[in-house]
């Protein structure tokens, strides 16, 4: 049992509470799996100093896809288009020599090696086939089991599957079992209407890809361009004009129905979208994923005006089919370059606790806060001093040297004495 292990403190040249200022010298203390203390050290608790380094609270990837996770490389080339990019992801599906996993198994690890103790986990595969790929990490997930029917006469079949996910994936503290229609082009109205019934009934979150390219809004609103080619070619087609919505608001307005609602990109949100989530960010939230929106040469992320609007946000990987690797401070750290508007502490939020609002979990996790879980990322060297802390956490050449998850330094039964 966690709460017999012996209470703890770790010392460090700057604490990282995310939902206070950093604190030069600080102290987290821990009993079992939960955080008990934050700042001065604790009387009578022995304190291991970990040096020249950030103690944050563990990372929260909000969107990622494991199962593609043995690629050593992005698919495809920097720029192309989003329709020929999954024509070739489909294409490595189909030819992949590592089952899917052995992939998760491996974006797993990588991923605790990289400082993330939640994931916002995209899944393709059946209830069992997921539950089992979970079980043997520490790692706490929301997964999200993906949908797809494009044709009204897929979506009886969609939606049962759906729902037959949340009956069969068993709770466990390190497990959630959530919903996600794919995106506009392959998800039928009613199959979304269909998954939100579901959503609503199991009190479930959903994420849709949405908003993620000039070729999505394109096909939603003339019913033309490459999607189009593509589904014709998939023979996945419906040209009916109750096939599809014609403007992301809509998506999003269905969307607002759920228990709680991840978008994922929205690198091509309007204005009016925009204030339509802003005003619901109490249940809605917007997942950037950096690298990946660069992959694809898009238009500038309006990140510092959708912050401004109130939007709900937060960060994610996206999968090595678009990324070279699965950090989150990397992710990070691309972010305090291509936005130098935006505050180091508030793109330090994006990856805490940002995440875990997003996914219904910030009362456990996303902060170094008295009664949380004892989630932690350690990040080093620092190098220097700087007027802002934040700046040295995420220069260059720092990375994450420890992973801590419920009390316990990830690989060990027990936490050190």
């Amino acid at each position: 049992m966690t709460d017999n292990w012996p209470t703890i403190a770790l010392r460090a040249r700057y604490v990282f509470p995310v939902d206070g200022p950093p604190i030069d010298g600080g102290t987290v203390t821990i009993r079992g799996s939960k955080i008990v203390a934050v700042g001065a050290p604790v009387a009578g608790i022995a304190v291991r100093d970990l040096g020249d380094v950030a103690i944050l609270p563990g990372l929260v990837n909000a969107h990622t896809h494991l199962e593609f996770s043995d690629l050593s490389a992005p698919v495809g080339r920097h720029g192309m288009p989003l329709p020929e990019w999954i024509g070739q992801v489909v294409a490595h599906r189909r030819a992949a020599t590592t089952d899917a996993p052995a992939a998760i198994s491996l974006g797993l690890r990588e991923s605790l090696a990289c400082g993330t103790t939640t994931l916002g986990e995209i899944a393709t595969g059946d209830a069992q086939q997921i539950a089992s790929c979970y079980a043997d990490s520490p790692i706490s997930s929301v997964v999200f089991r993906e949908s797809i029917a494009p044709r009204a006469d897929r979506v009886p079949a969609a939606i049962a599957e759906a729902e037959q996910f949340l009956f069969s994936v068993p709770a466990s503290t390190n497990l959630q079992s959530a919903l996600s229609p794919h995106a506009p082009y392959t998800v039928h109205p009613r199959l979304l209407e269909g998954m939100l019934d579901v959503a609503r009934r199991f009190e479930a979150p959903l994420a849709m890809h949405l908003a993620e390219s000039r070729e999505e809004l394109e096909l939603l609103e003339c019913g033309t361009g490459p999607f189009r080619a593509m589904l014709e070619r998939l023979n996945a087609w419906d040209a009916t004009a109750e096939a599809r919505y014609p403007r992301i608001l809509n998506y999003l307005q269905r969307l607002s129905t759920a228990p709680r609602a991840l978008v994922i990109h929205g690198n091509y949100l309007s204005a009016v979208e925009i204030d339509f989530l802003a005003e619901r960010a109490n249940r809605m939230a917007v997942v950037y994923c950096p690298r990946t929106h660069a992959f694809f040469g898009h238009d500038a992320y309006p990140l510092s005006d959708m912050l401004a609007a109130g939007l709900h946000m937060a960060l994610g990987t996206d999968s090595r089919a678009s990324n070279p690797d699965l950090s989150l401070l990397e992710e990070m750290r691309f972010v305090a370059e291509r936005h130098a508007s935006i505050a180091p502490a508030k793109i330090l939020e994006l990856g805490t606790l940002g995440g875990a609002r997003a996914l219904g979990l910030s009362s456990q996790i996303g902060s170094l806060t008295g009664g949380k879980l004892a989630n932690l990322a350690i990040v080093g060297p620092l190098a220097g001093k700087s007027r802002d802390p934040h700046e040295s956490l995420l220069a260059p050449g720092t990375s994450v040297l420890e992973s801590w998850i419920q009390g316990r330094l990830a690989g060990d039964a027990a936490p050190p004495l």
